[in-house]
């Protein structure tokens, strides 16, 4: 079985260990599972945790790439090899097992004068603070697909009904168009595959709110609906509309009444300015197209703007604290302190993948999954999230009961300054490095690091034989699909090397191996063919990303019944280049 097949396999296999199972035992009464990367969790944490302050030492977790991942953050504030900074300021949280360990603040919330980046001066400057509000940008179609679901278990919402039920002005599209609009579900809207086109410039084109929405609703689809992933605002924006016409009320009443008011996350809404001052607000762009300056205290996306600052694909800000009580409430099913905004199924369902023929767009409902792109070692299809343009992301990993949460003002003073990725990826890697592997075999196993651009290799040489050996190890492997494992086999010295099969977990490896989100250790077995010299392990990482790596332990050979070769006993055996033993 070729190992682009085995990727497929192994995601499936993580898609059964996320089955829906009964809630666990309170995240907060400790257990072996607390800091573990190899031991993900079924189900969802109680409904009784709640976040407390703790440290990463108290909870399992190894402090130092937390802070490496901090140091990382804080870095991205001064000049870069563009000569400019990704972002201004920003704030990171890190929460595990009920546990708020870090919450930092960098930077400046408020720091330029114009779109050229003219500093203010000091006076009028403002230094980020953990409890900043930022604009949250795409991040708030989670609240908007949180009301949907919300309406779906109340009976007024079917998935599978078509939007024209609730929206029949929905149907209208241009006479030219080859698509029927009348099909699209309600699903599809959540899942992206509605085919409605990635966005229109609703704020220029229309002259005032109603016509702004009926321009969204009746857009042309771009593609029959559900043979396609496009990512697009109009999904959200419909749904936001949808909503409002099947409750009576408007966007933002239903999240205050559905999300934020019974969660306490007082600082998180739409136009936050009528509950915070302006302060507290992280500024983002100075826009002169259309002609608002510095924006600060108002939403920067312009079709959100143009609709009074309320609309179902972003217009919510919020802080580091209150994202965090949202995510644990994921993570808890759905529940927390004491209040349901959601049945656990309803959240399983949001976190299940739907786009399973689309290929890396894996999507629950509302919910991206296993995006490494910003989730890092942290990837896998249980881990949810979403990321914002102003330069925001959450991840929430439901294997390991954890969430990431980075909040920065990448967008001011310009979009055009460059990506926030790197930051994305630091902050959601420095999580998934922090939690630990443990070794099946003795105090150590073999790790291949998470660097990137290189090729490492374990050796192991082999006494000579006659015959056949059979060669057993443990390995774990988490890493992203560019970035495999070649076991080989060499029968002059290591002058020549071929690829050895062998068999992982029931699965046939004949090549290249890489997979994401399984997360356990597995027993791996080889014959090695009559006269063979040695055994190596390649690893070659391609320029960019990483998951949480290889691990290999406890590796040993038998000619016949006698064991030959025996690692952990004799460790001095193994020759590495760019692995190193581990303890954790």
């Amino acid at each position: 079985m070729p190992g682009s097949r085995l990727l497929v396999v192994g995601l499936a296999a993580a898609m059964v260990l996320g089955a829906p199972t009964t809630a666990m035992a309170d995240s907060g009464s400790g257990g072996a599972t607390e800091g573990r990367f190899d031991r993900p969790q079924p189900g969802f944490a109680s409904p009784r945790t709640e976040l407390r302050t703790s440290t990463p030492s108290r909870v399992g977790l190894d402090p130092a790439p937390l802070e490496a991942a901090w140091r990382a953050i804080e870095g991205y504030t001064e000049p870069q090899a563009t000569g400019r900074p990704l972002y201004p300021g920003a704030v990171l949280s890190y929460g595990h097992h009920g546990r708020v360990v870090l919450t930092r603040a960098t930077g400046y919330s408020r720091l330029y004068a114009d779109g050229s980046g003219s500093a203010l001066p000091e006076a009028d400057r403002i230094r980020t603070r953990t409890d900043a509000i930022y604009d949250l940008a795409s991040v708030s179609k989670l609240f908007t697909s949180i009301v949907v679901m919300q309406q779906v278990e109340a009976g007024r919402v079917d998935l599978d009904a078509p939007v024209t039920r609730y929206l029949p002005e929905f149907r209208e599209h241009g006479a030219t168009s080859p698509y029927d609009k009348s099909g699209v579900t309600v699903r599809q809207l959540l899942t992206h595959t509605s085919g409605l086109p990635a966005f229109l410039p609703l704020w220029r084109d229309h002259p005032d709110p109603a016509s702004r929405l009926r321009a969204a609703v009746t857009a042309d689809l771009t593609a029959e609906a559900g043979t396609r992933y496009l990512y697009s605002d109009l999904n959200l924006i419909t749904l936001g509309a949808l909503v409002t016409a099947v409750t009576g009320k408007p966007l933002d009443r239903l999240v205050a009444d559905g999300i934020t008011r019974p969660l306490r996350m007082r600082d998180t809404g739409y136009n936050p300015t009528t509950r915070a001052p302006r302060e507290r607000i992280a500024a983002t762009e100075f826009q002169a197209v259309p002609d608002r300056g510095m924006v600060w205290g108002k939403v920067h996306d312009e079709n959100a703007w143009s609709f009074g600052g309320v609309a179902g694909h972003a217009g919510v800000f919020s802080t580091a604290r209150d994202l965090g009580v949202l995510a644990q409430t994921m993570l808890n099913g759905g529940a927390y302190d004491g209040h349901r905004i959601l049945r656990s199924t309803s959240v399983q369902q949001m976190i299940t993948n739907e786009n399973t023929e689309f290929g890396t767009n894996a999507h629950g409902l509302g919910f991206e999954l296993d995006q490494r792109w910003y989730m890092g070692g942290l990837s896998s299809l249980r881990t949810a999230g979403h990321t914002g343009y102003t330069g925001t992301s959450l991840v929430i990993d439901f294997a390991s009961r954890s969430f990431v949460i980075l909040l920065t003002n990448r967008v001011h003073p310009s979009r055009s300054w460059g990506s926030v990725n790197p930051g994305r990826v630091a902050a959601a890697q420095g999580l998934a490095e922090a939690l630990a592997v443990r070794p099946r075999a003795g105090r150590t196993a073999w790790f291949s690091g998470t660097a990137n651009a290189r090729t490492a290799t374990v050796t192991v040489p082999l006494p000579s034989s006659a015959r056949a050996q059979r060669l057993s190890w443990q390995q774990l492997t988490d890493t992203e699909a560019s970035d495999p494992l070649t076991l080989q086999v060499s029968a002059d010295g290591g002058t020549t090397w071929t690829t050895l099969p062998y068999r992982l977990g029931g699965q046939v490896v004949d090549g290249p191996y890489a997979v994401s989100g399984v997360r356990r250790w597995e027993r791996a077995v080889a014959d090695v063919p009559a006269g063979s010299a040695a055994v190596r392990w390649t690893y070659v990482q391609d320029a960019a990303l990483s998951g949480r790596g290889i691990y290999l332990d406890g590796i040993t050979v038998r000619d016949g019944r006698r064991v030959v070769v025996d690692t952990e006993r004799h460790p001095t055996l193994v020759r590495t280049d760019g692995w190193t033993p581990a303890t954790r």
